[in-house]
């Protein structure tokens, strides 16, 4: 290798300058780079020679960086150009660098460069190499901290690169590495516990002698050597890391201030390890090993912060963080270690009980997941499945489990439960709803706040906290029952004492839903195996009885406390199933609530006494569901109450709606007789009014009468109440899924309770949609009055929702839309807002209904009239925004196409998708073009969004655009789907040799006018930017190749083997598509395999691939013939697209990317970013670096 490449290493020098100079103009800059560009491709032996001679401690710091990265640059990509001789001499002299960069001193960055280039020399150059250089690093690491600190980075990013970046390195090459490696585990690790032993106390002795620059060099060694020892507990032998003395020294360095939290994590990645199906006792003794010593620790650590002796730092707690994710860790992969003795065991147990119960909330929440865990383990009934291999992730064998369970139940004892279920109750409120001068209040325990980050957010705890008081109280129902009782009468005692009780309410609102999960636990009969159920239920009732007269009791009249009361309420549901003598008196207890409260008021403070109203009509509704059979004898005396509240105007059209729901469900409960019975007494009424033909002359015959209704606020609004009841009775109706052990001959035998009401229902619904959607067109949108004009516009929340910003937080008490629209019943102003929100409610109610009426059976379909369906639906189809369509497809179009009988799929099908599809291809169409080639998609929502800054217009254009395109796919993959197209798929017989005829796809592609749109909507799918959409409609080209495979239609096997195969991959060829590739190349290899032979058209594309010669394509298609595994085949078309396009097909290339070396800085654990750099220019340094 040449050395005397001066002048060239100057004239590097100068162009690295210029081309990371701020100064240098962007000429130079250019010029610069082309420069450095043609070094690197230019001769391999002048870019070695002169990138050497530029790490040299002559030149900056900025052009030996770079030189390093030339080095790197050459090391991966043209390694294989260099002889071998001269690929040793290379690794000699890197070795002499590490030497010359150590004795200099050298700053950070170099050293990271130096050990970053010899770990990429050996993952070159193999195992040979590594058992050459081994003796010389071991030689080099006793020259002086600094030497050991460089050959302990190179031995930790050696292994780690092998283990995580591994993409490069497949095959017999890394099996050969990691063997180099596994072979060389009794030097290495023998030489970094030497290493930390010497440096740790090299820094101690230095640091006591007040040499701190020196202590400060051993002090680095120490952490290079457990950044190395980290990198190696991830794959080494668990004995191996016992024997070596590895846990013994990183267990030693949890003692220490400075090094502990880089101990700790070789803790954390050693506990996380999986027990070996090959295990023996020494991998049990090394992690048995590792319990003790995390468990001493816990102790230390617990003793200190529960005495208060000690004042604990951010330092403190972040390590305790991750002992306490250790054991976690520990019991969740090797719980065996910690069962095989009661009274480790009973230690593990009380250590993880003191994390839960500490008043750091970073400490508890890791002891959450545990107890979590575990108690879905023990708690779970064992499952009998012949042949069934598994393992729990909690125990090595059924046997070995059921084992295990025996000896973790009886050590929860009542204190044990008792604890968690208070520190639960305590923890389940945020820290900004507690009341800082409630004397109930946490105390010291640390709270959620909304800015305690990295553990989500707090919905999502709490969730987790009440699974686990569901656990709890299905083991001890009488303490959980006992605990939750207790601590909401104490909070309700106390509310009763304060000044402003409805200011204190945080604590009460926060039990709610401990007490509802409690008693759904406890009254759940699945639990029969728990005890005696009968015993443990009528000590429950006797408990609740207290808790129960404690709320009637209650004459709060303020609204929050009325809602919260009601939510009380409706949790008592499942204690009432079997204690019904109290039913008669909660419901007089709402009623009584719901009478307190005014019923309509104009004045916009007294919101929160409707939304109080709305809440407690709702808790009916959810005490329908929970009861059962137990409302059934008050459902008379319910009825007439409510029945007189309307007589006396003291109910909204919204609340009685509501009650006529909770009519519904209650009814079910009896059987479908009494359903059916209900549903004609709840619609005989509305049906008088809906069916009258004065109405619907006045207000639907033309668009001038549209505009009349929107002023006639009372009635519009009775109207949507109409609908919407329409809309729950179709959700309520039909077989109770309690009610399933009825026969098939008994359930078949009852029609739908709503069959018999559709022909009524369905025609003046049909009529009003038409009206409102004509709204839109544009003969009629030239003459709507201003208000109505406006109230078309896309409101501000759905636009902020579209821009996926967050919608401000409604104050408690702020009534919603969908509660804005419950309790409208028109004795108000109509304005824009009331408009909107009337047309928006009808429409999605309406779509709602139709939808719903679709799943009823066959007899929609026979009674109601497609001529008006079609009018009503598609007749102003072009005039529709793209939010309206996505909400018409979803709604109503897919439950269609999912129901509609095959007999009926002529006059169906054809009526409505081919108005739909047609237009929306088009609409899509332009619009994508208009996005691709002009970077605005033309959406006609733009009516709706005219206003705003030019940047979130076309947010909102493009998100409205990709919104509607994945509907369309999805509408595409119902019609694609199995269900949908029997027969043709292998899991199913055929039922009828015309595949075109049985088959939905088949039949919608005999009608060339259907199928043109939908076929060009496929091919367009694949070249948009939109991989979802692409998985989406993957599934129905796919149902098109098997109906192409399984007839003999030709023009169908022409599209499959040559429009869509040419689509595909050019699909392939966008980034956006990466997610969809999978699907996509099965697509290929479905195609090719099946049609190559009899069409020439498969491969006259593949040919037509840019690098892509006969004979290539010749041992393509022999590859495929030796394998029968469409898997394989899959994979051979992948790497052959790849081949021919030169990994130009992003969607693929991107997955086979390079993967570089990107952790050769300090890993980051708290605030600093993990792409921090410590070079002057801002780039990246090591192999992550590479130009």
């Amino acid at each position: 290798m040449t050395m005397d490449s001066s002048g060239t290493a100057t004239d590097v020098a100068r162009a690295i300058t210029a081309a990371l100079g701020w100064q240098s103009s962007p000429d130079d800059r250019k010029s610069a780079l082309s420069y450095l560009e043609s070094i690197k491709a230019g001769d391999v032996r002048v870019l070695a020679s002169t990138s050497f001679i530029l790490v040299k401690k002559d030149w900056s710091s900025e052009v030996r960086l770079h030189a390093f990265k030339l080095l790197q640059h050459l090391v991966r990509l043209r390694w294989d150009e260099l002889s071998p001789e001269e690929r040793r001499e290379f690794a000699k002299v890197s070795i002499d660098l590490m030497n010359e960069i150590a004795n200099n001193f050298e700053e950070w960055a170099l050293k990271s460069q130096t050990a970053a280039l010899i770990a990429e020399i050996v993952r070159r150059e193999g195992v040979s190499l590594w058992q050459e250089l081994l003796p010389s690093l071991i030689s080099i690491s006793n020259s002086g901290p600094t030497h050991a600190e460089m050959v302990c980075m190179m031995l930790r990013w050696l292994p780690e690169d092998i283990t995580v970046h591994n993409e490069d390195l497949e095959g017999e090459r890394r099996r050969l590495l990691l063997r180099g490696l596994t072979e060389s585990l009794p030097e290495v690790l023998p030489l970094l516990y030497t290493l930390l032993e010497k440096h740790f106390g090299a820094a101690m002795t230095e640091a006591g002698r007040q040499q701190r620059d020196i202590a400060k060099q051993h002090a680095a060694t120490v952490t290079a050597t457990l950044n190395a020892i980290n990198a190696y507990a991830e794959w080494t032998p668990l004995p191996y890391l016992s024997k070596y003395g590895t846990i013994h020294g990183c267990g030693f360095l949890l003692s220490s201030p400075d090094f502990r939290i880089h101990a700790s994590e070789f803790f954390k990645l050693v506990s996380s390890r999986k027990r070996p199906a090959d295990a023996d006792s020494e991998f049990d003794s090394a992690m048995s090993s590792i319990l003790m010593i995390l468990m001493n620790v816990s102790t230390d650590f617990l003793n200190i912060s529960e005495s208060g002796s000690h004042v604990m730092n951010d330092s403190d707690f972040e390590f305790a963080e991750t002992i306490c994710e250790s054991l976690v860790f520990l019991g969740s992969t090797n719980f065996q270690c910690i069962t095989v003795d009661d009274e480790i065991l009973s230690r593990y147990l009380q250590k993880m009980m003191q994390y839960f119960r500490h008043y750091k909330l970073a400490l508890h929440y890791q002891s959450l997941m545990f107890w979590l865990a575990l108690l879905r383990d023990s708690l779970s009934k064992p499952k009998t499945l012949v042949g069934d291999g598994s393992v729990d992730n909690m125990a090595s064998g059924s046997g070995q489990a059921d084992n295990q369970k025996r000896k973790i139940l009886p050590l929860m004892n009542d204190e044990i439960c008792s604890v968690m279920l208070d520190t639960s109750f305590q923890r389940m409120i945020k820290k900004e709803k507690v009341n800082p001068g409630y004397e109930l209040s946490a105390g010291t325990v640390e709270l959620w706040s909304d800015d305690f980050e990295g553990k989500g957010d707090f919905g999502q705890y709490r969730s987790k906290l009440l699974e686990l008081i569901r656990l709890m109280a299905s083991f001890k129902p009488v303490i959980a029952i006992t605990k939750v009782s207790d601590r909401i009468i104490m909070i309700i005692k106390s509310l009763l004492l304060a000044p402003m009780p409805s200011q204190n309410m945080g604590l009460l609102e926060s039990m709610q839903l401990a007490v509802e999960n409690v008693l759904a636990a406890v009254f759940d009969s699945s639990n029969d195996d728990i005890g005696s159920v009968s015993d443990v239920q009528l000590a429950s009732c006797r408990i609740l009885e207290g808790l129960l007269q404690q709320l009637l009791s209650l004459k709060w009249t303020e609204p929050e406390l009325v809602e919260v009361l009601g939510h009380y309420l409706e949790a008592m549901g499942p204690f009432l199933k079997y204690y019904p003598d109290a039913v008669g008196s909660v419901i007089n207890k709402l009623f009584e609530l719901l009478t307190s409260l005014p019923i309509l008021t104009k004045d916009p403070s007294t919101s929160g006494a409707r939304y109080a109203r709305l809440h407690i009509c709702t808790s009916f509704v959810r005490l329908a569901k929970t009861a059962n059979t137990s409302l059934l004898p008050h459902m008379k005396g319910i009825a007439d109450t409510v029945s007189y509240l309307q007589k006396e105007g003291q109910l909204l059209r919204g609340e009685h709606n509501l009650f006529g729901e909770a009519f519904l469900i209650i009814a079910s409960a009896a059987g479908p007789q009494q359903q059916q019975e209900v549903m004609t007494w709840l619609l005989e009424p509305l049906s008088h009014q809906w069916t009258q033909p004065e109405w619907q002359n006045t207000y639907l015959s033309d668009p001038s009468g549209v505009i009349k209704l929107c002023g006639e606020t009372q009635f519009m609004w009775s109207l949507f109440h109409t609908v919407t009841f329409f809309e729950k009775a179709l959700k309520r109706s039909g077989i109770r899924k309690s009610n399933t052990t009825i026969t098939n001959s008994i359930e078949s035998s009852i029609s739908h309770p709503l069959a018999s009401h559709m022909s009524w229902m369905l025609p003046p619904l049909l009529k009003l949609l038409r009206a409102i959607h004509s709204l839109w067109s544009p003969p009629v949108s030239q003459l709507l009055p201003g208000e109505i004009k406006a109230a078309l516009v896309i409101s501000d929340v759905e636009r902020t929702s579209l821009l996926g910003e967050s919608i401000p937080k409604l104050p408690k008490g702020t009534v919603t839309y969908a509660d804005n629209l419950t309790m409208k019943d028109g004795n108000a102003e109509s304005n824009e807002a009331d408009i909107r929100n009337w047309l928006k409610g009808i429409r999605e109610s309406g779509y709602n209904v139709l939808g719903l009426s679709a799943t009823v059976g066959e007899s929609f379909f026979r009674s109601i009239d497609i001529e008006a369906i079609d009018l009503a639906l598609m007749e102003n189809i072009n005039a529709m925004e793209f939010r309206h369509i996505r909400l018409l497809i979803h709604s109503v179009l897919t439950p269609l196409v999912k129901n509609c009988p095959s007999s009926l799929w002529d006059v169906w099908l054809n009526r409505l998708l081919y108005p739909l599809l047609v237009y929306s291809h088009q609409a899509l169409r332009c619009s994508w073009s208009g996005l691709l080639e002009e970077g605005r998609a033309k959406v006609p929502d733009l009516l709706g969004i005219l206003s705003g800054p030019d940047l979130k217009v076309e947010v909102i254009e493009e998100k409205l655009l990709r919104i509607l395109t994945r509907e369309i796919c999805s509408l595409l993959s119902v019609l694609g789907s199995p269900a949908l197209n029997p027969g043709l798929y292998p899991e199913q017989s055929p039922k009828d040799s015309d595949f075109l005829s049985s088959s939905v796809v088949g039949f919608l592609l005999k009608n060339e006018e259907i199928a043109v749109p939908v076929l060009h909507l496929c091919l367009d799918a694949f070249r948009w930017t939109d991989g979802e959409s692409a998985i989406k409609v993957c599934s129905f080209c796919g149902t098109v190749v098997l109906l192409a495979i399984s007839t003999n239609n030709i023009e169908l096997r022409q599209f499959v083997c040559k429009d869509l195969f040419s689509a595909i991959i050019q699909g392939l060829a966008l980034e956006s598509n990466t997610f969809a590739s999978g699907e996509l190349i099965s697509l290929c290899r479905e195609i090719f395999v099946n049609f190559c032979k009899d069409d020439p058209a498969p491969r006259q594309i593949l040919l037509s691939l840019p690098c892509i010669a006969p004979q290539d394509l010749v041992a393509f298609e022999e590859a495929l013939g030796k394998t029968s595994s469409p898997k394989e085949q899959k994979q051979l078309m992948k790497s052959f697209l790849l081949l021919g396009t030169s990994n130009q097909l992003k969607a693929i290339a991107i997955q086979k990317s390079l993967n570089v070396i990107t952790n050769v800085v300090a890993r980051p654990r708290s605030s600093l970013p993990a792409t921090d750099s410590r070079t002057d220019d801002g780039g990246a340094i090591g192999l992550a670096a590479i130009m």
